[in-house]
Formats: C-alpha cells, structure tokens, sequence
C-alpha cells in the first residue's frame, strides 16, 4: 500500500466530517464571535474552506512562504455558506487529486514552511499532510463546532454521535 493509499482514507473521511460542520453554518451568524479576540464564523468557515489547498502546496511546491516580505498571507473573505460550500469541495477535490498522484519517494521528500523569508521547518510531505492539512483542519472544526453550540446550532456527529444526534 501507498502513502497516499493510507492517506486518503482519513482524509477523505476528515474533509466529509468538516464539510457537515460548515453545512450548519447560520449566514446571520456570520459576523458572530465568541470573544473580541476570535475569529469570526465567517473568517473560520473560510479558512476551513482554504485549508486542503495546503495538500496542494506540500506536493506541489517544494517551499511556501506565509509572509512575504513580512506581510501575511491573506485569502479574500468569503461571504457566506453557500460559497464557503463551493470553493471547500473544489479545493477537496484538487486537494484529494493531488494526493492521490503523489508517488511513495515525493511524499518522503522534506518540505519547507517559510514565514518572511525564514524558515519555520522542514518535514516530509506526507507529514504536512497529516498535520498542516488534517490535523489543522480538525483543530478549527472543533472550534466552530464550540461556536455552533454557544448558538444553539445543532452540532453534528464527528467521531461518535453528538449531543444532537444520539
């Protein structure tokens, strides 16, 4: 079995959990925040929206910059459910493509996050994968499902039913 064979199960699995989530997202919410220092369910929605593209930088690139000369990198807002639904399956499918073409040998080679020239680190792309993508991905899917519970918004089942669906 392949890398991106043992790679695609749980991403596929992940990128469908995450998609449930933003399927709940409230478009009158969309400003809403828990606290002055959040993100708001719009921002976080957008940047769930954005994160396969990583997939892609990690196998396409052999390096990424997050700020160029010192600026950071900034997605244009997306302005509400139907959209961020969009542009999240899009960026799954070229996401999931990019994957699955991934020879064993690419996937081992290291890659690189720069931020303002610097380097943060290098690891290997099925690494990246893993973490940059996937485990990102969940890291903020909890957090919007927190902000869907704080509005009475049902939460959906992730790794087991939720209070919502037992």
């Amino acid at each position: 079995m392949t890398i991106a064979q043992q790679l695609l199960p749980e991403f596929d699995k992940e990128m469908g959990t995450t998609r449930r989530m933003l399927e709940r997202l409230p478009n009158e919410k969309w400003e809403w925040r828990p606290h002055p220092k959040s993100s708001t369910m719009g921002w976080l929605a957008g940047h769930l929206s954005n994160l396969p593209t990583w997939a892609n930088h990690a196998i396409e690139l052999d390096r990424l910059d997050i700020a160029p000369e010192g600026k950071p990198l900034r997605n244009p807002p997306i302005a509400y459910r139907e959209k961020v639904l969009e542009n999240f399956d899009r960026n799954v499918a070229a996401a999931r493509a990019a994957i699955n073409g991934a020879n064993d040998q690419h996937l081992a080679e290291g890659w690189t996050l720069i931020s303002n020239g610097h380097p943060i680190f290098t690891l290997p792309r099925a690494a990246v994968l893993r973490s940059f993508v996937m485990n990102h991905m969940i890291h903020h899917r909890a957090q919007l499902g927190v902000y869907l519970r704080l509005n009475d918004i049902p939460v959906p089942a992730t790794y087991g039913p939720s209070a919502d669906e037992t």
